[in-house]
């Protein structure tokens, strides 16, 4: 919450503090955000083993980044969703099931960004 009181700096130092804790929430405890952090770290690894250059770095550090993001944002709409109506309901379900389309159009994306970087140099290899 915001206090008016705080000055700029403390105000800041909250928000990072709010930031860190909701990240932390995501890690532990749902699977999806799991999931694409481990695919996430693979796909870090492969970065290191290939040697991947500044620019794929960048596009393979801002896909994983994209599909965080839209997993945080999918999940802060399906409980913000349960909360207003924890009891099935049409639009809810329409509501979420959009709102999970925002991570797979994230995670194509990543798909095909890693498959340009990586299908060739895995070809290489044969």
């Amino acid at each position: 919450m915001i206090d008016p009181n705080d000055s700029f700096l403390v105000g800041r130092l909250k928000s990072i503090k709010y930031a860190l804790r909701g990240t932390w929430i995501l890690i532990t405890t749902e699977d999806s955000v799991k999931v694409q952090l481990s695919f996430g770290v693979l796909v870090t690894i492969l970065g290191f083993y290939f040697g991947i250059s500044s620019t794929e770095w960048m596009m393979q550090t801002l896909v994983i980044g994209m599909v965080l993001v839209a997993e945080s944002a999918n999940t802060a709409i399906e409980k913000i969703a349960d909360f207003v109506n924890p009891e099935y309901h049409k639009q809810i379900e329409v509501i979420k099931d959009v709102a999970a389309g925002a991570p797979s159009f994230a995670a194509f994306a990543a798909i095909v960004i890693c498959g340009i970087i990586y299908v060739p140099r895995v070809i290489a290899l044969f």
